[in-house]
């Protein structure tokens, strides 16, 4: 028997993958529908429709009125595409609320944490390419989540970074409406396992004995990339840290966030009491990963205030 809105609804609030991606799918004929008739055909009417999926993930628990689920993502489709349509430049500009985090709003990682589907959600990022996922985890998991930033980290323009992120949502979106049934690894346990990883790796290099953990964490042929500064190998990032901890920095993990071959490690870099201003207050390891072991690492220090 073909269950109703209301049905699919509660067991969507509920936590229930199949019965989200079952209801998106009811719906998807009236949402793009709407957004062709404010954008025209074209891609920007389909990201429309796509961003318009992604809220619905994040907030189907707001929904008071089962009945009326389809208005309501018929609606958000609609200020997507007005969003879109006054914006200066014919690219994506409606940011999943899910994962957009104001300063007045629950940080990306604590949103997909409070939610019955983070699993589902981390999987789909886990399908992303190695290209797509690491500006998802910049963008919507680092301190480096302004576009200027992520280019500056990726070392591409601004103007790639956002085709990239436009790209990457509407492979996620299509890889969560085909895996909603699929079984979802323990998100929380890996990130767990990483952040271990991290602070273990950190404490070593703050005893300074970060050569080692380069010898045997870091392929022999490794890169280290200063973002805007040198490029080098191992030699280059055991030198850097060396200096760091000669000068007195000390550097303590703040954030650790991982998917797939990619890695991001946050750090607070703390200068010595008798020069305060010695280096700048943070920094982002970007970290490219082959069989679990740094093939490339960015170096970036990334504004504080996010963008």
């Amino acid at each position: 028997m073909t269950q109703s809105d209301v049905e699919l609804v509660v067991l969507a609030q509920a936590g229930d993958p199949a019965a989200l991606g079952a209801l998106l799918a009811r719906h998807e004929a009236a949402m793009r529908a709407v957004a062709l008739s404010v954008l025209g055909y074209g891609p920007d009417a389909e990201d429309a429709v796509q961003d318009a999926m992604l809220v619905a993930l994040r907030r189907i628990g707001e929904v008071r009125d089962p009945a009326a689920v389809g208005p309501w993502l018929r609606a958000i489709v609609r200020n997507n595409s007005r969003t879109m349509l006054r914006a200066p430049r014919a690219v994506p500009v409606a940011e999943p609320e899910w994962l957009a985090s104001p300063s007045d709003a629950p940080t990306p990682e604590q949103a997909l944490e409070q939610s019955a589907m983070r699993d589902w959600v981390w999987h789909g990022i886990g399908h992303l390419s190695e290209t797509d996922r690491l500006v998802t985890l910049l963008r919507y998991f680092s301190d480096a989540s302004s576009y200027e930033q992520i280019a500056a980290v990726c070392g591409v323009p601004v103007g790639t970074v956002r085709s990239r992120l436009s790209h990457a949502r509407r492979a996620l979106t299509a890889d969560l409406r085909t895996t909603t049934d699929a079984a979802h690894p323990d998100a929380t346990a890996t990130n767990d396992a990483r952040w271990r990883e991290g602070h273990d790796t950190i404490a070593t290099a703050m005893d300074g004995d970060f050569d080692r953990v380069v010898r045997e964490s870091w392929w022999p042929h490794a890169e280290m990339i200063v973002a805007g500064g040198p490029r080098g190998g191992r030699d280059l990032a055991v030198t850097g840290m060396n200096r760091d901890l000669t000068a007195g920095v000390r550097q303590r993990l703040r954030n650790a966030v991982a998917s797939g071959n990619v890695l991001i490690w946050e750090t607070d870099l703390i200068s010595p009491p008798d020069d305060p201003d010695h280096c700048p207050p943070a920094a982002l390891w970007l970290q490219v990963l082959r069989g679990g072991r740094v093939r490339q690492l960015t170096l970036f220090h990334p504004v504080p205030a996010r963008v």
